[in-house]
């Protein structure tokens, strides 16, 4: 199976040496373990295998719709970090793939589940402080829906038979190309004007992003619904 949730899992990108002691480096190492523990979760890997239904993802988005409204919560401004890209944001397309699933209301038919609300809570205290703790979630999220989200979509539409409508999320129409924009974007990262705690703060709080999505896969496991 690919791998679904590392930001760096896109096979047709070439490993090219870096500065161990970079963010990017930092990031990727040092959250190796955790993110091979998240995405060897039982709800995220039957899901890709085939075993579930449209009907479980869709559980799944709608989940993902209240992450990604806390995470987008924040007001860009001008002394924003070039990462901060708007045409990373994804609320409206997961909000246009639930319609398209059924799931219109999905506010009142999917409410956040306990693990989701402390995730979406923490985004929402990282956004208020303008903490750089923001950058690890950020990363994590996005780098993630352009590299594994792409093996998702494929998964999704091969197994449960999803439309194109229903799988927006995981085009990104105003980025050309995904391995030159995740090249910049690490190129990025690692230019911002982080202290060395501040830049350990991100590399922890990426573990907590990790955790936040494993106890989500974990809650959403239980109860499976049937195809």
């Amino acid at each position: 199976m690919p791998k679904l949730i590392s930001p760096e899992s896109h096979a047709s990108e070439t490993v090219v040496s870096e500065d161990p002691l970079a963010l990017g480096a930092r990031l990727r190492t040092e959250t190796h373990d955790q993110h091979r523990s998240t995405e060897s979760r039982t709800f995220i890997v039957q899901l890709m295998k085939g075993e579930l239904s449209l009907a479980d993802y869709t559980r799944y988005l709608a989940q993902m719709a209240w992450v990604y409204e806390a995470l987008e919560s924040r007001t860009p401004s001008e002394s924003d970090f070039a990462i901060y890209d708007v045409r990373l944001n994804r609320l409206a397309e997961i909000e246009s793939d639930l319609v398209a699933l059924g799931a219109a209301d999905w506010r009142s038919s999917h409410p956040a589940l306990p693990s989701t609300q402390r995730y979406a809570d923490r985004l929402r205290e990282l956004v208020a402080t303008d903490s750089p703790r923001y950058v690890a979630h950020h990363y994590t999220r996005y780098l993630g829906d352009l590299s594994g989200g792409q093996a998702i979509s494929r998964l999704v539409a091969r197994h449960y038979a999803a439309t194109d409508e229903q799988l927006a999320f995981y085009r990104f129409d105003g980025i050309e190309n995904h391995v030159h924009f995740k090249r910049e974007y690490r190129e990025q990262l690692d230019a911002l004007p982080l202290s060395e705690e501040e830049s350990a703060a991100v590399v922890e709080e990426a573990l907590a992003a990790f955790e936040f999505n494993g106890a989500l896969f974990d809650e959403l496991q239980t109860p499976a619904v049937a195809a």
